[in-house]
């Protein structure tokens, strides 16, 4: 796992959501609805998408 990474993609609203789960979202760097980032794929990267996962699609890049 040292140099995978992961692409991950806002797909659902974050309107109603937990402030904690918005702030999540919006520290990883999403902007809009449908917008992607690449981040790392380790242990801090995986915790935060386990807790914002009903909003974000998860696709492993090599």
């Amino acid at each position: 796992m040292a140099d995978k990474k992961v692409k991950i993609t806002l797909v659902k609203s974050t309107i109603g959501a937990v402030p904690k789960n918005k702030a999540i979202i919006e520290s990883m760097g999403f902007h809009k609805l449908g917008s992607s980032v690449v981040k790392p794929d380790n242990a801090a990267t995986r915790g935060q998408i386990r807790l914002i996962a009903p909003f974000v699609k998860v696709e492993e890049l090599d």
